[in-house]
C-alpha cells in the first residue's frame, strides 16, 4: 500500500508476509538434525521451539560487503536495542511489541554501492507467529523501525525526507524496514523499484538466511 506521511516522511509501504531466501542450508554436522515442527516456518514458529537468542552477527552477518546478483552494498553501523522500544517509532507498534512479549530488537543500516539508496533494516523477536502477525499489523505512517542513521556520510541522512516502510513476518519475528534515496526525494517509479531490489537483496541476503537455518533446525546460525 503507497500513501503519504506527514513529519517530512512521505513514502510508506506495509506488508505482513515476506518473501523468504529459502536457500539456506543447515550447516554440515555428524548429528541428525532434529526433525521440525509441520508448518511453514518448523521450529522458528514459536520461541518455545527456537528459543536460542539472536545477536546482531547471526542476523547480518560478519562481512560489511555484499554482492547479490551483480550489486553491490556496505553495512555502516548495527545495534543491539537495550529495549525494543529503542528500535520502534509509534506508540501503536511500541505497544504491539511489549504486547507480543518483545526480547530483542536488532538493527543494521545499509547503503548500495552507488551511494544513492540507504535503509534500515531491524528484526524483533517475539513470542509467537501470532503475536508476529500482530505487530506487523500495527504497521503504519506512524508506526515502523527506527531508521538507524549512521557516522558516514551517506547513511547519516538516515529518516530524512521521503522513505518507505515495511513490516513483514517470519515465524515468531518480525522484519522491519526503512529504504529511502539518499536525498530524500520521493522515488519516482523506478527509484521504487530499485528501493524494493535492495531491499529484496539484503534481508534474503543476512536475514532470510539466518531465519531460514532456525526453521530448519532450531538453532542459531553460527
Amino acid at each position: 500500500m503507497l500513501g503519504l506521511l506527514g513529519g517530512g516522511l512521505y513514502l510508506m509501504w506495509n506488508a505482513e508476509t515476506p518473501t523468504s531466501a529459502q536457500t539456506a542450508a543447515p550447516r554440515a554436522t555428524s548429528a541428525p538434525l532434529p526433525s521440525a515442527p509441520a508448518g511453514k516456518y518448523g521450529f522458528a514458529a514459536d520461541r518455545k521451539t527456537d528459543p536460542d537468542a539472536i545477536s546482531v552477527k547471526e542476523i547480518f552477518g560478519s562481512k560489511k560487503k555484499i554482492t547479490v546478483s551483480g550489486r553491490g552494498y556496505e553495512m555502516t553501523i548495527t545495534s543491539k536495542d537495550k529495549k525494543c522500544d529503542d528500535g520502534a517509532l509509534g506508540d501503536d507498534l511500541k505497544k504491539a511489541l511489549k504486547s507480543a512479549k518483545c526480547a530483542q530488537f536488532v538493527r543494521a543500516s545499509f547503503r548500495d554501492k552507488a551511494g544513492k539508496v540507504i535503509g534500515t533494516v531491524g528484526v524483533a523477536n517475539l513470542s509467537s507467529s501470532k503475536n508476529a502477525a500482530k505487530v506487523a499489523k500495527a504497521g503504519d505512517k506512524q508506526n515502523y523501525v527506527k531508521p538507524l542513521a549512521g557516522k558516514d556520510s551517506v547513511t547519516k541522512l538516515l529518516g530524512s525526507g521521503a522513505g518507505g516502510a515495511k513490516i513483514s513476518t517470519y515465524g515468531h519475528y518480525a522484519i522491519l524496514v526503512w529504504f529511502q534515496n539518499k536525498d530524500g526525494t520521493k522515488p519516482d517509479s523506478k527509484g521504487s523499484k530499485r528501493i524494493s531490489e535492495a531491499i529484496n537483496d539484503l534481508t534474503k541476503a543476512t536475514v532470510f538466511q539466518a531465519l531460514d537455518h532456525r526453521a530448519l533446525t532450531g538453532s542459531a546460525l553460527s
